[in-house]
């Protein structure tokens, strides 16, 4: 969760636009939700060891929750986040006992009334972006999806010019723009499309774009790097979850764990948790430019791999059209926008 991933220190957080993903969560990543400033870790990893390190547990989450629901046939997206949350619970307070990563946890003064009003909240939207961006991979391929998630910075922006919280401008309608047609030539490109899965990844992309204005409107100046931010909303959201699970899944998935196997339960877990360890340390040492290059540079890998080891096909139009989306991101996280 994920994790994602996608995909962190301006107001609009920049890798989040991502997948957060993974994300991670992100996509099926769990996602790792930030607010503006997070504080540098006091462990330092050189900038050359931690971005391919970030890079493949980002595309590994993916590529492993979605080897997860077809190749193993374990169809249960709410059941897997919630399992990914429950682990982020333990491992992150794990981590506050014996290690300083999560020392920012004591410079927030956390009460009843900013949990109501901020914490309680952004939990619903991450809950929910968790679990449709996961459930999307049961009707859509890797290679579609992670492009379709070229729009969620086309969603931030149009959500806070909603809110005010930035204004229009020509240069950031062109970015729009020609984000929002490389989109469009993508879908218009996918040879395996599924209005339904289409329908359940534009949704996960409203309520991510949605989580992310909304920390920016409740937590704005509240210093939460990825890890510390895992910390409050990973048992918020294991428990929203959990509600829904009995709705939405039901025992079915129990029945599956005896044949899944707990060694790719927690390896599975394992590989989202860390992608959230490791972005800790990736927004400590980078600059803005080397993290949107980074996305840039994962978001093909992820792609190239899900065609080689998963044979989804992707057509010369959908290569044209993500090109001219990817050329916008770029132009938009270094030009553009926060």
């Amino acid at each position: 969760m994920a994790l994602n991933e996608n995909d962190k220190v301006e107001s609009i957080p920049l890798t989040s636009l991502k997948d957060a993903e993974e994300s991670s969560s992100s996509a099926p990543s769990l996602p790792a939700p930030v607010s503006s400033s997070p504080a540098k870790p006091k462990w330092k990893l050189p900038a050359l060891v931690i971005v391919p390190v970030w890079m493949a547990f980002s595309v590994t989450v993916i590529l492993y929750n979605n080897h997860l629901y077809n190749d193993l046939d374990f169809k249960f997206p709410v059941f897997l986040v919630t399992w990914h949350l429950t682990f982020s619970t333990i491992g992150t307070r794990v981590l506050q006992r014996t290690t300083n990563l999560l020392d920012g946890t004591k410079d927030i003064n956390m009460n009843k009334d900013m949990f109501l009003r901020s914490i309680l909240p952004i939990g619903l939207l991450f809950s929910g972006s968790l679990i449709l961006s996961n459930s999307a991979y049961l009707y859509l391929n890797v290679s579609y999806i992670q492009m379709l998630k070229a729009f969620n910075a086309v969603a931030v922006l149009i959500i806070s010019w909603l809110f005010r919280l930035s204004e229009p401008n020509r240069k950031l309608a062109l970015i729009v723009s020609m984000i929002s047609f490389g989109v469009a030539l993508t879908s218009k490109g996918e040879l395996e499309f599924n209005l339904l899965g289409f329908i359940i990844q534009a949704a996960a992309v409203v309520f991510e774009a949605s989580r992310l204005v909304m920390i920016e409107i409740l937590l704005h100046g509240l210093k939460m790097d990825p890890l510390v931010s895992l910390h409050y909303y990973a048992p918020i959201c294991a428990l929203i979850n959990l509600f829904f699970l009995p709705f939405t899944e039901g025992l079915a998935p129990f029945y599956q764990l005896a044949r899944l196997g707990p060694l790719i339960l927690f390896s599975n877990a394992l590989v989202a948790f860390s992608l959230n360890v490791a972005a800790v340390f990736l927004v400590g040492v980078t600059s803005g430019l080397v993290l949107t290059l980074a996305g840039v540079l994962k978001d093909i890998l992820l792609i190239t791999g899900s065609v080689l080891f998963f044979g989804h096909p992707v057509s010369p139009l959908q290569i044209f059209g993500y090109s001219i989306a990817l050329v916008g991101l770029v132009l938009f996280r270094t030009t553009g926008g926060k």
